[in-house]
């Protein structure tokens, strides 16, 4: 990985906003007597918040899809066609844009005709992840039954609001298989085999799926490719694939985390037939995960992983540490994709991005990969949202990992019990972004400082985003310190307010996380706001992310 130190500077720009730091003994020289202060630039616009930013991942793996999306149209737990009715109800909230499926590194070894045409007629097979699953394990989640197919997820996505974002198979089905699965998706009514096919199984409209992955981490579980391999399969599976009069975009096979080389040699051997072969690409896939909370002892997968809910102080500042690399490498992929993509057509789309612990927090057992998100997830995913809201010139879509039951999960569930967990009510405080206008967003605030393992360690004391909706301003702020309030001057250029309000999101335990025993343990309270002319003074309360909806006049 790229060395810490490289994102932790006593003084910070990033494309989105300014962050200075200032050390602890700072105090404000304002009327106020904070010891922070924030400054919006409305007149310093970044670009558009794609509602796309807040996509979501749901793949064939644990407990993702049966028991938590799918119960099933005969359960006595409350669905729609099958479909968890809770789960339903809450993407509407959060205004889910997007939905990844069917993984992950199950895409690859999915061929999608075993989930389609009468349910008691599809056979299983043998999940990617059968391998990795438990005595504790139900037997779909290491046999696949097919119960849940392209038809069952379209119709979620149509229930919630999404569009639909499929992940095709290029490691072990044919190009031919490709085209197939667009055929079956998107051809018009009356006009193939496979449409019947569709409208037998009760769906004679076509889906209209925009968004196609080719393969799924081509370097690893996807193939073992070179990039250079890669590109040519990418090239030879997206050549005159049958468009239905739709707007296709073809998501790429991207890198992980800070692989620079995959990225230069996938799109260096794309424009060597062509340099127009670019057009062809809508996106290049970046996966990145917050693992290692090691302290730098090791590099090992496994051994480097820290506990979901057993953590100390120094681990909740580890995690942000690791969080924060996600702007470098956004920045990163950017400036090499402008190497060879000069008007930068590609933009990124982050589609796996979350924390990754080690195994023992999931509260259903046998859910492999399933995690309990804390308090401190909710910061981290908090944090990397407002560093994508930085970067709208440059990203198209991301996808946290996962929805339900799985990572970085923003709902967990279990037969008939359900909860949001502290992620989900990120995702629902901060959909008011979503289509907002993002602005340059100035935070100074004193440092952070403590003891990394004997040696001296600070970390940013605010940071955040702001977007602008005619005459709504949001804010989201986030403030890392596990003891220390932040005092805030808030101050706006070019408008006055008009008034406002505040949702935060905190709590006294820094490992606090929500149950299904205790499913209001972490939940986001309102407060009032004083606003007055250009001017907002707020308390930040520690280990805390604010959302502030502010009026202009």
């Amino acid at each position: 990985m790229i060395p810490r130190r490289t994102f932790l500077r006593n003084s910070a720009m990033v494309a989105g906003g300014l962050f200075l730091t200032r050390p602890e003994s700072f105090c404000s020289s304002s009327a106020s007597g904070g010891d922070s202060r924030i400054e919006i630039l409305l007149e310093e616009p970044l670009g558009i918040i794609s509602p796309n930013n807040y996509g979501h991942f749901a793949e064939h793996l644990g407990g993702v899809i049966y028991d938590g999306i799918w119960v099933g149209p005969d359960s006595k737990i409350p669905n729609v066609a099958g479909i968890r009715k809770d789960l339903i109800d809450q993407m509407r909230r959060i205004k889910a844009p997007v939905v990844r499926y069917p993984g992950g590194c199950f895409a690859d070894s999915y061929d999608w005709r075993d989930g389609i045409g009468p349910v008691q007629n599809r056979p299983r097979r043998s999940n990617f992840w059968e391998g990795s699953e438990s005595a504790a394990s139900p037997s779909s989640h290491k046999y696949e039954p097919n119960q849940f197919g392209t038809n069952e997820f379209v119709r979620f996505c149509k229930l919630i609001g999404a569009q639909p974002y499929l992940a095709a198979n290029l490691r072990s089905l044919p190009a031919e298989e490709f085209y197939r699965w667009v055929e079956y998706c998107n051809s018009p009514q009356g006009s193939t085999t496979l449409a019947d096919a569709r409208a037998q199984a009760g769906s004679a409209d076509p889906f209209h799926v925009r968004y196609w992955g080719v393969g799924n981490e081509s370097w690893g579980c996807g193939g073992n490719f070179t990039a250079q391999e890669y590109a040519v399969e990418f090239r030879r599976f997206t050549s005159w694939v049958p468009r239905f009069g739709e707007d296709l975009a073809f998501i790429a096979s991207g890198p992980n985390d800070d692989n620079w080389d995959w990225t230069r040699r996938f799109l260096e051997e794309i424009v060597r037939k062509d340099p127009g072969q670019l057009r062809s690409i809508y996106g290049l896939a970046l996966h990145y995960y917050a693992w290692n909370l090691s302290r730098g002892r090791t590099h090992d997968w496994n051994e480097g992983k820290g506990d979901a809910l057993k953590f100390d102080v120094v681990d909740w500042y580890e995690l942000l540490r690791q969080g924060e690399v996600m702007d470098s490498l956004i920045v990163g992929h950017w400036q090499i994709m402008g190497e060879l993509d000069r008007q930068h057509h590609i933009k990124l789309v982050v589609d796996e991005w979350g924390p990754w612990y080690r195994p023992g927090s999931e509260m259903t057992a046998g859910n492999i990969l399933e995690q309990t998100p804390t308090l401190r997830d909710a910061l981290f995913s908090a944090m990397t949202l407002d560093i994508f809201h930085q970067h709208p010139d440059k990203i198209a879509m991301a996808n946290c990992a996962q929805l339900i039951n799985c990572l970085n999960s923003l709902y967990l569930a279990h037969e008939n019990q359900f909860c949001i967990t502290p992620v989900g009510h990120v995702f629902d405080m901060y959909s008011a972004h979503q289509g907002g206008e993002s602005l340059r967003t100035i935070f100074s605030a004193p440092r952070i400082t403590y003891a990394r393992d004997g040696t001296p360690a600070s970390f940013w004391g605010l940071r955040g985003s702001a977007s602008l909706h005619d005459k709504q301003l949001i804010l989201t702020v986030v403030n890392p310190s596990v003891q220390e309030s932040r005092d805030a001057e808030i101050a706006i250029r070019e408008a006055s307010l008009k008034s406002g309000t505040a949702t935060v999101l905190s709590h006294t335990d820094i490992h606090a996380h929500n149950t299904f025993q205790k499913r209001d343990a972490v939940t986001p309270v309102d407060e009032a706001v004083q606003a007055l002319g250009r001017t907002v003074h707020f308390t930040f309360r520690p280990a805390s992310v604010t959302k502030l909806n502010l009026t202009l006049q």
